[in-house]
This record gives C-alpha cells, structure tokens and sequence, in this order.
C-alpha cells in the first residue's frame, strides 16, 4: 500500500452518498432504454431476429469509448477546478439527456438505432470514470462499502426509473428520466472533490490528440500483456455473466407483452399494458438490488467473496430461467427478485476482488479493459443471437431471457471454481 493510500481518510456516510448520486442519474439512462428500447424498435417494424443487431450499439460503444476514457481520465487532472474524473461525468451527462429527450421522437428504426448509439456512448463516457473514482477516494478498507453504495445507488435507480417507465406515457417518461440523469450527475460534481493523481508525468499529458492515442494505445496493450492473474480469471465469469444480462435486457420487456399478455400488435392497448407491466416488475429487482446490496459487507466476511458472488449470480440465472415458463403475471415478481439479488453483486464484488491486484495510478486503464470482457461477451450475443439462437428458439422472446439465466448459472460454477484461491486468508480458513 503506498503513502498516500495509507493516508486516505474514512469518509463519512454522507460523503459517499454525494460521490454516488451520479450513478442514481446514470441508472435511469440505462432504464428507460431497457424498458422501452425493444418495444420502440417493434413500434417501428423490427422483427425478434433483428433486435439483438440493433441493440449492438450499447457493448460496440463500451468497447470503443469506456478504454480511451479510463484512460483519459487517469491522466486527467485541471488543478484550477481540482478535477480528474468529473469532467467525463459532466460531459456524458449533457450528451446523453439530449439523447434521452431525442430518442421517442423517433420517425424511423435507424433514427432510433443512432440515437441509442448516442446514448450508449455518453453512458458509458459518464459510468466507466465512476468506477475508478471510488478507488480514488477510498482507502482499502472502505472500497467494499463504497462499491455497495453504487449498488444501492443502482438498486433505487432501477426502482424509480421502471416506476417511471410503468406509470407515464413513453414520451414523458423519456423526459424524466432525461432530466433526473443530468440534475444527479451535477450534483456529485458539485459536493465531491478530487484528489490529485499520485503520479502525474508531465511527460504523459499535452501534445496533439494523434499523439495522445497513440500513447493510449501503447501503455493499454502494455497493461493488457501484464493483466493480473485474477482479471484473466474474472473475465471468464464477466464473459457468461454479461452475455447472460444482456438476453435480459433485449428480450425482457418485449416478451412480457407477447408470451404473458398474448399480444401480438406492438400498436395495441394489450401490448402497451405487457412492457408497462414488465417495467413495473422491473421496480422489484430494483428493490432486491439495493437491499442485497446492503448485505453484501456482511455476507463476505462470512461465507467470502467467491461465495457471496457465486450464490448471487445462482439467484439470477435461476430467476432468469423461470421466465421461459411463467404465464401467471405475477411470478415474474419472483423471477426480477433473484435477478435484482444478481445485479447487486455484479455490479459490486468483480470490482472489489479486482482493485486490490491493480496499479494505483492505473486505475482507469485497467477498469477500461476489464469493461472489455463485459461488451465483447455482449456484442456475440448481438451478432449471434438473432442469426442462429433465436432461430433455434423459434423466435421466442421469453426463451431468449431463459437463455440468459442458464448462462448466468455457468458464470456462477465459474466463480467458484476460479476465484476460490483469491480469497483473503482469513476467508477461506
């Protein structure tokens, strides 16, 4: 641990609260488009074949912008306003509330396919920062608590953001969640400082753009041959667990409509009854997450974090699974309960078995590639499962989501098996 690490205070409840309201406001940019992307694509004529394509857009841009700005912003730092990582919320934040405000005016498919594009890309210029910037503020010690917090951040984000999507019409609903995004992201740009980097070169910052990738591409590729044994370990987990989320958010909220409700129009009244109801139970995996989330802390020093991961992930993919067979609406209650427990622990325990095992002052680098082995897995599942899986599925939009739960349950035999040795001593004893 060096010096300044050592040196880092315990923050206050209040102080993490502030540092984590940003990713509140990041979370309903994601939830307007998972409750309302698939059934805005259908509105607009796609076919189940063709949605998983026009979903690409959310892993192609996380594979493309989230590296460039770890990066960015681990060698960021404007000592006149004493920012490092705020900058790229703020900047994110603008360009994905217009994109938010845009998105239900759309007139056609690929108007709306671009503007998710937008959307994805300021999402992820605004989130991947956030990862890194609690491991800038906190000590070793507190860096559990404050990745529960952005599971709980994440957690009530989810619950207010499908409240939204369950109770207003699509555009108004768009709006607000456009609006709350921008408002909580300013404010933990406001109420949290920075501290400096511990290691700044002179050598590493100005020069021209060109240059300044090129040296981004240098010391990513350097990082990526000296990943740690833990990361290539974790990236087996991330690629089933990933690849498992993202049948979620595709065929979820469209399949609720179609395989519960019977509707077959997207235009129709049982239609739009189907995704405001999937948005609706969407509210309880919301509450599960920043519940569990709070146990997290408790049940790691308890059964250790491979376990507590493990058992998560084996909540969610069974949940994930029930849905190929739920007819009575109200299970699907039950099913979003056992993913919400998942998401707690996805969001949280990969990155706090990592970051112990990373470079200080490479923190961002490091979560941008690790970001990778989240959008590859989900850009297969983009390219592969409208042109072959769902085709095997007869283009059934609940079996998809199914699919997602048994790749989950792989993810979480992975997790014990791989991650196991990687406990602290006094966990696996």
């Amino acid at each position: 641990m060096s010096e300044a690490e050592a040196r880092k205070p315990n923050l206050t409840l209040f102080q993490i609260f502030n540092m984590s309201v940003g990713f509140f406001g990041i979370q309903h940019g994601f939830e307007i488009q998972f409750a309302r992307m698939s059934s805005i694509y259908e509105k607009l004529g796609a076919q189940p074949d063709e949605i998983p394509f026009l979903w690409l857009a959310a892993p192609a841009t996380g594979l493309i912008i989230q590296p460039i700005i770890g990066y960015l912003s681990d060698k960021t730092w404007i000592p006149a306003l004493r920012m490092r990582r705020r900058p790229y919320f703020l900047a994110g934040a603008l360009l994905g509330t217009l994109a938010l405000f845009l998105m239900p005016n759309s007139g056609t498919l690929w108007m709306a396919a671009g503007l998710l594009w937008v959307l994805d890309a300021s999402l992820n210029v605004s989130m991947e920062p956030f990862r890194a910037f609690v491991a800038d503020k906190q000590n070793s010690a507190q860096r559990p608590l404050g990745y529960a917090f952005q599971g709980l951040m994440i957690g009530v984000g989810t619950i207010l953001g499908n409240g939204i999507a369950s109770q207003l019409p699509m555009h108004d609903a768009f709006y607000v969640c456009a609006s709350i995004f921008l408002v909580s992201v300013v404010y933990t740009v406001v109420t949290t400082p920075e501290y400096p980097p511990e290691h700044l070169d002179s050598g590493t910052t100005g020069g021209s753009t060109a240059e300044a990738l090129a040296r981004w591409w240098r010391e990513t590729s350097s990082c990526y041959l000296r990943m740690p044994p833990v990361m290539k370990r974790l990236a087996a987990v991330q690629f089933f667990t990933w690849m498992g989320l993202f049948c979620m958010w595709m065929f979820y909220a469209v399949a609720v409509p179609h395989h519960v409700f019977g509707a077959t129009d997207p235009h129709s009244d049982a239609y739009e009854r189907g995704v405001r109801f999937a948005a609706l139970t969407t509210t309880v995996r919301g509450l599960a997450t920043p519940l569990f989330a709070l146990l997290i802390p408790w049940l790691v020093k308890r059964l250790g974090r491979s376990f507590t991961h493990a058992g998560a992930l084996l909540a969610a993919g069974l949940g994930l699974v029930s849905v190929g067979f739920i007819h009575d609406p109200r299970l699907l209650f039950l099913a979003m309960i056992g993913a919400g427990i998942g998401w707690a622990s996805v969001v949280s325990m990969p990155y706090v078995i990592l970051v112990e095992h990373l470079p200080k002052n490479q923190y961002g680098i490091y979560m941008g590639i690790f970001n990778m082995f989240i959008v590859i897995p989900e850009i297969c599942v983009a390219l592969g499962l409208g042109g072959v899986i769902m085709d095997l599925l007869g283009g059934n939009r609940a079996y998809g989501v199914a699919f997602g739960g048994a790749l989950i349950l792989t993810a979480a035999l992975l997790t014990v098996l791989l991650l196991r040795p990687y406990e602290p001593e006094r966990a696996r004893s």
